[in-house]
C-alpha cells in the first residue's frame, strides 16, 4: 500500500512537471505576445542588427520580451537577423512573429520629385529607406559608375526620374542607384530617343533643358511652348538667356541653395559661371533641378512656333507673353517691369 502511494505520488509529480513544461512551451511559442491595441504595428530592423538593437525595436510591441528571446533562440532566428520593414499583427504569438521576421519583409513606396541637387535627393531618400544620406551621395558620385554609364558629377542628377517606386526598406545605396539606372533606361523608349535625336540632343541634354523649362513655369500646359522657345534659340545658336540658370549660378557661387531669389538683377547677368546662360552659349553643364516628366516630354514634344522671347504676362499671372522680335519683347518686358515694381516684389 505504501509503495503504491509512493508510485502514485511520483506519477503525479512527473505529470505536473510535464504539464508545466508543456504549458511553458505553449506559452513561449503559441500564446499571444503583443502589447499594442491597434490591429497592426510595423517594426524597422537595421541590416546586420545586433540582438540588443533588435530587442530595442521590438520590446515596446511585446508583452514578454523575455519569452520572445527564448523562442527566438530555440528557432535559431537570432543567428540570422534580417533587416527590413515588418508587420506584426495584434494577437500574434512568438512563433508567428519570428516567422514573419524571417520571410515577410515589406516593400515601401519611395517618392521624390523636384530635388535641386543630389544632396537634396539623398536627404529625401534617407527619410524613406535605411541607407543614410552620406552613403547615398557617395554612391551617386561614384566615379566608376558615372564613367561607365556616361554621366558626370554635373549630369548625375539627370538619371533620377521623379516618381513613386517600390523598394524594400533595407535597400542599399548601390542597389537603389542600380534600380534607378534601369528605370532611366526604361524611360528612354525608342519614341523618346528618336524625338531627342531629331532635335540634336542627347537624353542628358534633354533633361538639362527640361530643368530650365520646369523652373520657368509651373503651368504644365505652357511648358511645350516654353520649350520650343529654347529649342528655337538653340537652333539659331542664340544664348538661352534663362533666368533660372542665373539663379542657380548665384546659389552655387554663394554655396547656399536655401537662398530665395525673387528677381534677377542686371548685375547678376555678369556672373562668371558655366551655368549663366546669359554669358555662355548652349546648355548649362547639367540640370539645374530635377524636372517633372511633363517638362521632359515638353522638350521632346514641344508646341511648334517661331517665338524667340517670352516674359511674364501681368494680365495673366503665372503665364507668359511670347514674342518673335526683340523690339516686341522689350515693349512687353517694360510693361512687366512696371507691373512688378508696383507689386514691390524685390529680392
Amino acid at each position: 500500500m505504501y509503495k503504491r502511494k509512493i508510485g502514485l505520488a511520483i506519477i503525479l509529480i512527473i505529470t505536473a512537471i510535464g504539464f508545466y513544461f508543456t504549458y511553458a512551451f505553449y506559452r513561449v511559442f503559441f500564446f499571444p505576445n503583443t502589447s499594442f491595441n491597434n490591429e497592426i504595428s510595423y517594426v524597422f530592423i537595421a541590416t546586420d542588427s545586433s540582438v540588443n538593437a533588435l530587442m530595442e525595436n521590438l520590446s515596446p510591441l511585446l508583452k514578454s520580451p523575455k519569452d520572445f528571446l527564448v523562442a527566438a533562440q530555440k528557432k535559431a532566428y537570432l543567428d540570422n537577423i534580417r533587416g527590413g520593414k515588418y508587420a506584426i499583427q495584434k494577437g500574434m504569438n512568438n512563433n508567428e512573429i519570428i516567422n514573419s521576421l524571417r520571410v515577410a519583409s515589406l516593400p515601401v513606396m519611395v517618392t521624390f520629385n523636384n530635388q535641386e541637387r543630389l544632396a537634396n535627393l539623398a536627404g529625401r531618400l534617407a527619410s524613406q529607406i535605411e541607407a543614410d544620406s552620406l552613403s547615398l551621395i557617395l554612391q551617386f558620385l561614384a566615379t566608376d559608375f558615372l564613367k561607365e554609364n556616361g554621366f558626370t558629377p554635373e549630369t548625375a542628377l539627370a538619371m533620377y526620374l521623379p516618381n513613386s517606386y517600390e523598394f524594400f526598406w533595407n535597400t542599399s545605396a548601390q542597389d537603389f542607384q542600380s534600380r534607378m539606372f534601369k528605370e532611366y533606361k526604361r524611360f528612354w523608349t525608342p519614341k523618346r530617343l528618336a524625338a531627342a535625336k531629331e532635335k540634336g540632343l542627347t537624353p542628358i541634354e534633354v533633361i538639362s533643358l527640361a530643368s530650365i523649362v520646369h523652373k520657368e513655369t509651373a503651368k504644365v500646359e505652357e511648358r511645350p511652348a516654353i520649350a520650343q522657345v529654347y529649342l528655337n534659340r538653340l537652333r539659331k545658336r542664340m544664348r538661352l538667356q534663362a533666368d533660372p540658370t542665373v539663379i542657380y549660378a548665384l546659389k552655387r557661387e554663394a554655396n547656399d541653395f536655401t537662398m530665395v531669389i525673387r528677381r534677377v538683377l542686371k548685375k547678376d547677368l555678369k556672373l562668371k559661371s558655366p551655368y549663366n546662360t546669359y554669358r555662355v552659349k548652349g546648355l548649362p553643364p547639367g540640370p539645374i533641378t530635377m524636372p517633372d516628366i511633363s517638362a521632359i516630354d515638353a522638350v521632346l514634344f514641344p508646341k511648334e512656333h517661331n517665338y524667340l522671347y517670352f516674359v511674364v504676362d501681368p494680365r495673366k499671372p503665372g503665364y507668359h507673353d511670347f514674342s518673335k522680335s526683340l523690339g516686341e519683347h522689350n515693349r512687353k518686358a517694360q510693361r512687366y517691369y512696371r507691373w512688378l515694381n508696383q507689386q514691390r516684389l524685390y529680392r
